[in-house]
């Protein structure tokens, strides 16, 4: 992932190596394990990308993901619902950003063309996590 152009691959090399060390001490697992995942990832991509909410980058998903989590976490939603409620979350957080100015990453260099259009790395955060959901957040049989 380090070899990906731009900044997406140093930030998602991060992301799931910080989920992995998350999940270091774990046997099985659990939901919360999952919530956990998302949280670290979301810590990665936070402190080597120097972002926040609200610059038009993928952490207009990853932050609002990470909320629902430790929400579902303290409510004791089951796997699944707590894996709706992250993507749901992810969504609306991928959606917002069309009306915002990108401040940060490439995107930053369109200024106000930006506007109107969904960062990608968003979108991406979207997709791993879709993925995740439907890795985690149905019942195994």
């Amino acid at each position: 992932l380090d070899a990906v152009g731009a900044s997406t691959g140093p930030l998602y090399a991060t992301a799931f190596r910080r989920a992995a060390q998350a999940l270091k001490q774990e046997d099985c697992l659990s939901s919360t394990g999952q919530a956990a995942i998302v949280e670290a990832m979301t810590t990665g991509i936070m402190e080597r990308g120097k972002g926040q909410r609200g610059d038009k980058t993928m952490l207009d998903a990853w932050i609002p993901a990470t909320e629902a989590a430790a929400s579902a976490r303290a409510r004791a939603a089951s796997s699944m619902e707590m894996w709706k409620s992250i993507l749901e979350a992810a969504e609306a957080g991928a959606n917002s950003t069309r009306s915002m100015v990108a401040a940060r990453g490439r995107a930053a260099r369109l200024g106000e063309r930006s506007l109107g259009h969904m960062d990608p790395g968003a979108a991406s955060a979207v997709i791993i996590l879709r993925a995740m959901k439907d890795t985690f957040g149905e019942p195994q049989g």
